[in-house]
Formats: C-alpha cells, structure tokens, sequence
C-alpha cells in the first residue's frame, strides 16, 4: 500500500509564482513512476509532467514547458513542481499520482498509467 501526499499550491496573480510538493508513505519501493496531473473545472483530468524513478528527463506536457520545473529525489520519492509565469488557464486542481509501473515515454502522461493519487491541490491563477 502507498500513501501519496500533496501541499502547496493556492492562489496569485498571472506572471506569479507557485509551487507543489508531494511526498509518498508505506511500500514506496513499489512505485517507479511519479507524475502531476491537473483538472480544471469543467474538464478532463490531464497529464502536466512526469517522472521515471530510476532516472532520465522529466515529460511535461506542451503548454507547460519552460515554465514548469520538477525537482525529485528518486530514492525518497518526493518531487516538488516549481511553477513560473503562471497563466489563467493553468487555474486546476493538482493531482500527484504515483504508478508501480512506469510505462514508455509515451504513455507517462496517461490517467491510466497510475495506481495511486493524492487528494489534489487547489491552484488558482487570476488574470
């Protein structure tokens, strides 16, 4: 069993800063793949980056990369999303998920992908 905990987050101005940690509790040897997930009011649950635990580049979704910075420590399996210059449309509920197994590159971001998420963390970005 694997326990995922997330805080962070709340509420700035557009061009602001914000940042997410999460942290995991119980079999974490378990898991080998980390990723944040985003869902914004009204639609879908999608994938913003992710993370193989045994190392190689972080997967972040188009519209936040050069923005969005994950940092990790793979052997605890925390990370922490550093966001900048956030835009109105990145306003969601943050989801840390974590998976026992980390799929291809291609299929990181993908809501199935994943065992286990957090309760979600309110970002709110005002234009």
């Amino acid at each position: 069993q694997v326990n995922v905990l997330q805080s962070g987050g709340g509420s700035v101005q557009a061009g602001g800063s914000l940042s997410l940690s999460c942290a995991l509790s119980g079999y974490i040897r378990s898991i080998n793949c980390m990723a944040w997930f985003r869902q914004a009011a009204g639609n879908d649950r999608e994938g913003v980056a992710a993370v193989d635990v045994h190392g190689g580049a972080v997967i972040y979704v188009d519209s936040v990369k050069g923005r969005f910075t994950v940092t990790r420590d793979d052997a605890k399996r925390t990370m922490s999303l550093q966001m900048v210059s956030l835009e109105a449309n990145d306003t969601a509920t943050y989801y840390c998920a974590a998976a026992m197994s980390c799929p291809f590159r291609s299929e990181r971001l993908k809501i199935a992908s994943y065992d286990y998420w957090g309760q979600g963390t309110q970002v709110t970005v005002s234009s």
